[in-house]
């Protein structure tokens, strides 16, 4: 097994027993499993949990993974969605990408392996194997085991039947086998209008599982592909292509999600009934990753972008991987999450806050602390000179000595946050009141001497007076003060728009019951405001994730965000709100 490391080691679970055992006998020379994501739509949190697993395993096993595009649906696939997925990938799994993603050379249909940083290098298709599928189902034709089925969509569901009871023959299922050549061969020179006719597999139309009862494995479909372009009329459904592209790859085990668990005996009968390439894959599958307070179906993530619920695919608000990305949430983050739940056969929800949780012992261990004000308040400091200004030492991060400390411009002017004043206070408010005193975090002891107002009666000033020995270091530096609050020179204070993502839903089954997950949506979901920052954050770079103290964590937006106009997106606050109500500081 691999000592490359960089997270913590996965927990043992029933599939990685299963791969160490056949590594152990002999049965499997070189673990070779695949990620096939269909690019109908941009990967989302729950595709990760798949990634980490499969990618993970040949990982620790010393073998490979194949990135392969599920492309056999030209209706609703194309580019963007490929492009999407690749950079999703090699983004989450970081530092692995170079040691078990396997690429295959532009314009290889062979199935041999390049370096993924190779220029001509690109995943594996599902496309690249139509000629070869192709030629299987003609094999399968003359063994008698499929023919061109004429039923329309609607009558070959309804011929099928339903679980506990058997289905229909179709008409046309004792074709002889030189018909049946003949007509596929015409559907494949397009012949034939979309959905006129189809290719089944001859099983039997009793069998106890419905997916056995003589299943499409081709549909006309007049579309260009994204891959083949018009090359292609005829299709190969999902069932067929998926065991047969395992075995041309040399996949050894086929990890897939628990629903895919009745497909596996047709998985098996399409291996089993064609001359393909030993050792053949086996198919295993896992319960699929369920988060709550999310919506992660691709058809119903589109209709939020089409329907400008969200910006784009990208929005921070959406669980996509870029969406993840854009809102500031590392690759680390995400893999201790989806690795954390574990992989089994029990289906079950996992509670957004312990995503959440790993997001935020991710952040603490590499966020740069500084000093942000997003709901400003001026304050006047009446006894510091004017026009002074110091350097006060500020820590980057506690959590890493290492980083060292900034210097932060101190004036007479400064800028607070709203909520830290109440000129009527309720009981246990340690912040800043009148007649009360409260330490600014690097700086002094001041109290509140004035309040100032408007026409309106709108506080518009507070001015204070300073302990001017109560800077660290000085003789009352030690003075005990219950409360501390943050704060930005109002001459330094660099002003940037911060956006202030929440979850997307309020409930946390948006579809339970049978409700319209539109009647879940979190109003507050998005708000935007422009903050004072202090000046360091000038120089913020996309890459650098930053808390702002006492307020929670916060990235450069890399996609809005200008040299003259500063974006700031929200990752997550420093506490839990929706479990409980914030502890005042």
């Amino acid at each position: 097994m691999s000592t490359d490391t960089p997270d913590a080691p996965p927990p043992s679970d029933f599939i990685r027993d299963i791969v160490a055992a056949d590594l152990a006998s002999g049965e499997v020379q070189r673990v070779v499993t695949r990620f096939p994501p269909e690019p109908n739509g941009y990967l989302h949190i729950g595709h990760a949990k798949s990634i980490c697993l499969n990618f993970g395993i040949a990982r620790e096993f010393g073998g490979v993974c194949n990135l392969r595009m599920d492309d056999t649906n030209p209706a609703k696939e194309e580019v963007e969605y490929v492009e999407s997925i690749i950079e999703d990938v090699k983004w989450l799994i970081g530092g692995w990408a170079d040691h078990v993603l396997r690429f295959k050379r532009l314009g290889d249909t062979s199935g041999k392996p390049a370096d993924p940083g190779d220029a001509a290098a690109e995943p594996f298709y599902a496309s690249d194997y139509f000629q070869q599928l192709h030629d299987y189902a003609v094999a399968l034709i003359k063994a008698g085991k499929a023919y061109v089925c004429d039923l329309t969509p609607e009558q070959t569901d309804l011929y099928r039947g339903a679980p506990g009871e058997p289905g229909k023959p179709s008409p046309w299922r004792d074709r002889s086998i030189e018909e049946n050549l003949d007509l596929f061969a015409r559907m494949k020179a397009g012949e034939f209008p979309d959905a006129a006719r189809s290719l089944r597999a001859k099983i039997d139309m009793a069998h106890p599982n419905v997916w056995l009862r003589d299943p499409l494995l081709y549909r006309i479909r007049h579309a260009a592909h994204h891959h083949t372009g018009d090359a292609w009329c005829i299709y190969p459904l999902y069932d067929y292509a998926h065991c047969l592209s395992d075995s041309m790859e040399g996949v050894t085990h086929s990890v897939c999600t628990l629903e895919f668990e009745v497909h596996r005996p047709l998985y098996d009968w399409i291996i089993d009934n064609l001359p393909v390439q030993q050792p053949r894959p086996h198919q295993y599958e896992f319960a699929k990753l369920m988060p709550t307070h999310v919506v992660i179906s691709k058809r119903k993530l589109l209709a939020f972008v089409n329907e400008g619920i969200v910006s784009g695919w990208d929005d921070p608000r959406m669980p996509t991987l870029s969406g993840l990305r854009r809102r500031g949430i590392t690759p680390e983050a995400i893999r201790t999450f989806v690795i954390g739940v574990g992989v089994t056969k029990f289906i079950s929800s996992t509670d957004y806050a312990v995503f959440e949780h790993a997001i935020r012992a991710d952040l603490n261990a590499r966020a740069l602390r500084r000093l942000a004000v997003l709901q400003p308040i001026k304050v006047v400091i009446t006894n510091y000179p004017e026009g002074q200004t110091e350097a006060l030492p500020a820590t980057n991060n506690p959590a890493q000595p290492e980083a060292g400390t900034r210097l932060m411009p101190f004036s007479r002017e400064l800028w607070i946050e709203q909520d830290d004043f109440a000129e009527e206070p309720p009981p246990k408010f340690f912040r800043l009141k009148p007649g009360g005193e409260v330490r600014l975090k690097y700086g002094y002891i001041i109290k509140c001497e004035e309040v100032v107002k408007d026409a309106t009666g709108k506080i518009v000033e507070l001015r204070c007076t300073a302990d001017l020995d109560s800077k660290t270091g000085g003789p009352t530096s030690s003075r005990k003060i219950k409360g501390t609050i943050h704060w930005v020179s109002v001459a330094h204070a660099v002003d940037a728009e911060v956006r202030l993502y929440d979850r997307l839903f309020h409930d946390a089954e948006p579809e339970a019951d049978g409700r319209n997950w539109r009647d879940a949506l979190n109003p507050h979901s998005l708000k935007v405001i422009t903050g004072k920052l202090e000046p360091s954050l000038r120089e913020a770079i996309p890459a650098e994730r930053y808390q702002f103290e006492r307020l929670a964590y916060f990235c450069v937006d890399e996609k809005g965000s200008t040299p003259g106009n500063l974006v700031f997106n929200r990752i997550i606050t420093l506490k839990d709100t929706w479990a409980k109500l914030v502890d005042l500081p």
